[in-house]
């Protein structure tokens, strides 16, 4: 029962880290990076560039971060 219970909340917590890592730190993040660094006086190009890469890997990230607990948390309740 504790295992199961586990579990699920390592399932939980991967898609609430998913959704943190994915949508508001890398989707969000890097759209505020880049909008900042546009209005700035000086623009350099790596901090555009890396706004822009956050925004395009988002999804990527966001899934990894997920799975991190999420494939320990399914195990754990399978095994239950």
């Amino acid at each position: 029962m504790v295992k199961l219970i586990t579990g699920l909340i390592l399932v939980i917590v991967g898609v609430l880290a998913g959704l943190y890592v994915g949508g508001w730190v890398c989707f969000v993040g890097g759209i505020v990076d880049v909008i900042e660094e546009i209005r700035s006086e000086n623009l350099v190009a790596l901090n555009i560039a890396v706004g822009i890469a956050k925004v395009l890997f988002a999804g990527l990230l966001g899934w990894i971060s997920a799975l991190v607990f999420i494939l320990p948390g399914l195990h754990l309740a399978k095994t239950s």
